[in-house]
């Protein structure tokens, strides 16, 4: 039984299945909101095996991220052998996943997850294993008989041929798929071509926008400066990527990770964890579990909230409206020393406004008519994440 007969999940994970409308600006479907949940490679690297994509699944759903709408589990590079069949069919790595990827995916259908795999629009990955130019028939007939839900498309060994030519190949053959066999389709081209110009209309779910994150504060900072310039080409079914999360992984700090999490979901970006779920700390499950911050970057409305201001003292406001009217604001320190931040309310409308706080859980004013809203003493790489509703008059 497909898939799609079977779930039935949270309102957040509704948002992502097939489900083709006249509202549909994507032929396949996928993607009515940024694509959220669990990729291998952050954390695990060439060191993926089905023990622990297996385990991934488990701790989705008994850590209860899968319910916040962590419903993607995505095997990232190595999953497959080095060399195809004698029909020219991609194989899965017999000593790393020695009961095969249908077996796998049928194990994360069976956790109401889906199931995603990498593969790369050129003659190798990135890590030398088959890639699907020339292929694309044959790996997609493959996808689809095991069942696969999603497919991560990267850009290595490209034989120097443009983005757009190979990348079409691809889109030839995923969009005549039926509506009951469609995948989520993640362009990984890093943003080399501009893809956010032609992804859309080739029909990709999400592309990437940058090179690729590293756990590193600078990178992190870089990669969603870069996604910034896309917006206005970002929408329901169609989204910019600034790459994985990195929370959990490697050694940021709280603050980071917070801010990281926060630009990320203001930025409608893909939620996809990178951490080892069985070790994560406390604080970094916090920061991924904040169902305030989900439904911003989960929204309806789709609209990427974007940088609106920049200071001489190394703070920013990021601001995006919401559907019901309200607005998202992210105010954040990259400098080195505590700051105030200011953020103009006139964009927002004629006051009153209640304003929230969606790390502290809490109203900071519940009925604010002043033109400007200062928070005080934001740390270094911290942030302060609002949402700025405005009140009715009488």
């Amino acid at each position: 039984m497909r898939l799609t007969q079977v779930f039935v999940l949270g309102m957040l994970a509704f948002c992502l299945t097939p489900a083709i409308s006249s509202s549909v600006t994507n032929s396949n479907g996928w993607g009515r909101t940024p694509q959220m949940g669990w990729n291998s490679w952050n954390q695990f690297g060439c060191n993926v095996n089905e023990t622990v994509m297996r385990e991934a699944a488990d701790l989705l759903v008994s850590s209860g991220l899968a319910k916040l709408g962590y419903v993607f589990l995505n095997v990232d590079d190595c999953w497959a052998a080095l060399n195809r069949t004698t029909e020219g069919k991609v194989q899965a790595d017999p000593v790393s996943f020695p009961s095969g990827m249908k077996a796998l995916a049928d194990y994360a259908h069976s956790k109401q997850l889906y199931f995603g795999l990498y593969s790369d629009a050129g003659t190798e990955t990135c890590q030398g294993r088959p890639g699907s130019l020339g292929y694309e028939q044959n790996d997609v007939d493959s996808y689809v008989s095991w069942g696969v839900n999603y497919l991560k498309y990267d850009n290595c060994h490209n034989q120097n041929l443009p983005a757009i030519a190979r990348y079409q190949r691809m889109a030839d053959v995923l969009n005549v798929l039926p509506a009951n066999q469609s995948l989520f389709w993640s362009l990984c081209e890093w943003g080399r071509e501009d893809p956010a110009t032609w992804a859309p209309a080739m029909g990709g779910n999400s592309w990437r926008t940058t090179v690729d994150i590293k756990a590193v504060w600078q990178s992190i900072v870089h990669n969603i400066h870069l996604n910034d310039q896309w917006a206005k080409y970002a929408g329901p079914y169609h989204w910019n990527d600034p790459d994985m999360l990195e929370v959990g992984v490697g050694h940021l700090t709280e603050e980071q990770e917070r801010t990281h999490f926060s630009l990320w979901c203001i930025a409608k970006a893909p939620l996809l964890i990178g951490a080892d779920l069985a070790n994560i700390r406390p604080s970094s499950f916090a920061i991924l579990s904040n169902t305030e911050a989900i439904a911003v970057n989960q929204d309806l409305l789709g609209v990427q909230g974007t940088r609106v201001q920049v200071n001489s003292d190394h703070t920013e406001v990021w601001s995006g409206p919401l559907q019901d009217g309200s607005f998202a604001v992210v105010l954040v320190n990259l400098g080195v020393v505590p700051q105030s931040i200011t953020v103009d309310l006139s964009p927002f409308g004629d006051g009153p406004f209640q304003i929230r706080d969606l790390w502290q859980h809490a109203l900071v004013a519940a009925h604010y008519t002043a033109a400007n809203f200062t928070v005080k003493g934001v740390k270094k790489d911290d942030c302060r994440f609002l949402r700025i509703a405005r009140l009715p008059l009488y």
